[in-house]
């Protein structure tokens, strides 16, 4: 008899247990969204949310991640750092989400990353930026200089002369981006000068000061990195004053679509290196485009970030299921196998394990007076080497460091 009690005891433990453990895998994977719809970076941070909404919509539809379903916990931080490590912290410690992705502003991410670093939880930045973040939490999707500026910057060169003139917005990614120029002109196979540098404060949209300070210089070109809706008021200002003056910038028409909202041509001239760019006709592209705009049919135009974002989404799926867990050391395994990869609209992309980085397919641009954007150059697949190169390697270590050309790891 007790052994009969013993048993069906035993068996109603098994019970709960196998019914505890259905129950838990059908809990939704939580994924905590901070991206600006409003502020500054309002304009070009929505389609980042659509971006996001578009693939867990399609993922849940298909099944989930491991069966689960995804639960979105979207705040808009509205431009405002202190509200990213507010909720930041609201989401991770109240809402215990399972990953926390976005931020548009590298003093965004960088307000982000000392709060993720004191935990366990898997942070995706989804933007173009500086690049140098060699941090074991940090997952970074878009493009980086070494995608960018190293083939931007001599071709500028080479085609319009070496003098340049640099105007950049006055914080992280300005100033981390002229150390990249600088650090380009100097090498021997380009030789560029640097002929003035400016740091525009956020928010400024008056640049007659500037535009008599280009004059005075006399550059064969400029890079202008500038970010934001008031710092775009330059190229206006500048075609109504005939500058006249080839460009190239690493951020403009792919992320603020500038070419469809200032009038022409306040942006002839301007040359760009992209990953993403709406005008890509490949048959994967156009399928993206085609779902995109059935969804959202009044989208001016599928920026780079709203693009990365719809895709980060599913390289977390991918990589939660290659490791069969949520748990950030579970999927660094996994990346530390080199191979986590997926098929993305401009193209297969992977995953660089030693600095958690994306290859990317560039692409060198240029805008005519009309607007139009033409494609100069197909770049191919570039690898994000740098980080690598100058020893971070988060297969073995974990400095939780940005780096730059001017700040390398110290042996």
């Amino acid at each position: 008899m007790l052994k009969t009690k013993m048993l069906a005891r035993a068996t109603a433990l098994a019970l709960i247990a196998l019914t505890s453990g259905a129950a838990h895998a059908e809990d939704p994977i939580k994924i905590g969204l901070l991206e600006d719809s409003s502020g500054d970076f309002g304009p070009i941070g929505a389609p980042k949310v659509r971006g996001s909404e578009l693939a867990i919509e399609e993922i849940n539809k298909a099944g989930g991640i491991m069966g689960r379903q995804i639960d979105l916990i979207y705040l808009d931080p509205q431009t405002d750092n202190a509200r990213y490590q507010e909720f930041a912290r609201r989401l991770i410690d109240k809402d215990k989400v399972d990953v926390l992705i976005g931020g548009i502003a590298s003093a965004a991410r960088e307000a982000l990353r000392p709060i993720v670093d004191k935990g366990e939880t898997p942070y995706f930045y989804t933007n173009q930026y500086e690049g140098g973040v060699c941090d074991a939490n940090t997952f970074a999707t878009g493009a980086v200089p070494e995608q960018q500026f190293s083939t931007l910057i001599p071709y500028m060169v080479k085609k319009f002369g070496p003098k340049v003139y640099v105007i950049a917005p006055d914080y992280n990614f300005g100033h981390l981006a002229s150390e990249w120029n600088k650090q380009i002109l100097a090498q021997d196979d380009v030789k560029g000068t640097l002929v003035g540098e400016e740091f525009i404060p956020m928010g400024v949209s008056q640049f007659a000061q500037t535009i008599q300070n280009i004059q005075k210089a006399k550059p064969d070109w400029i890079l202008a990195v500038l970010t934001g809706r008031a710092q775009d008021s330059y190229f206006e200002q500048a075609a109504a004053a005939n500058l006249n003056i080839p460009m190239a910038s690493s951020v403009k028409v792919m992320v603020g679509w500038e070419h469809k909202l200032l009038p022409p041509p306040a942006l002839s001239g301007l040359h760009v290196t992209a990953n993403w760019y709406e005008e890509l006709d490949t048959p994967a592209a156009e399928a993206f485009k085609n779902k995109w705009h059935a969804k959202y049919p009044n989208e001016t135009y599928i920026n780079d970030m709203g693009y990365n974002a719809y895709w980060t989404i599913y390289l977390y799926k991918e990589m939660v299921e290659r490791a069969k867990s949520t748990k950030l050391q579970d999927m660094r395994k996994v990346v530390a196998q080199g191979d986590v990869c997926i098929e993305a609209s401009e193209g297969k992309i992977c995953m660089d394990p030693k600095s958690q980085h994306m290859s990317h397919n560039m692409y060198l641009l240029s805008v005519n007076d009309k607007h139009e954007v033409k494609r100069e150059e197909d770049l191919g697949v570039i690898q994000p080497f740098w980080l690598a190169s100058v020893g971070c390697d988060l297969t073995k270590n974990n400095p939780q460091e940005q780096y730059s050309p001017d700040n390398l790891p110290q042996n």
